[in-house]
């Protein structure tokens, strides 16, 4: 069942821009987790600000590839402590698996097809 819209889904989109601009203060994170969320912050920024749904600014990425790229995030992010050997450190390691998971379940709730059905309908 889809039950974010594409206008909630983009919400959810500057609000974890938010979450990764804050988790390295708010949380302590060292250098690499740090500066990787930060950029996290910056990439996610632009895919919603290129992407066609509500929130888009150039609308170049259509919203079901935004969709792709978020099934590629989820699982990716609670790979990269691991990957990239930061696993020890509790905090930042739970924090990356908690914003994948959180980002695979926002993807598999979330209405992608929605914008196409409203470009159709107007």
């Amino acid at each position: 069942m889809k039950v974010i819209s594409p206008r909630m889904h983009g919400y959810l989109d500057f609000l974890t821009v938010f979450i990764f601009l804050l988790a390295p203060t708010l949380l302590g994170l060292s250098q690499l987790p740090a500066m990787l969320a930060y950029s996290l912050a910056a990439v996610h920024l632009m895919v919603t600000l290129a992407s066609d749904f509500p929130f888009g600014v150039v609308k170049l990425i259509p919203f079901t590839i935004h969709g792709w790229i978020e099934r590629l995030v989820g699982p990716s992010l609670i790979a990269l402590p691991f990957i990239l050997g930061f696993a020890d450190e509790e905090t930042a390691r739970n924090f990356y698996i908690a914003v994948g998971l959180i980002i695979i379940v926002v993807g598999m709730l979330t209405d992608y097809q929605g914008v196409s059905r409203d470009k159709k309908n107007s």
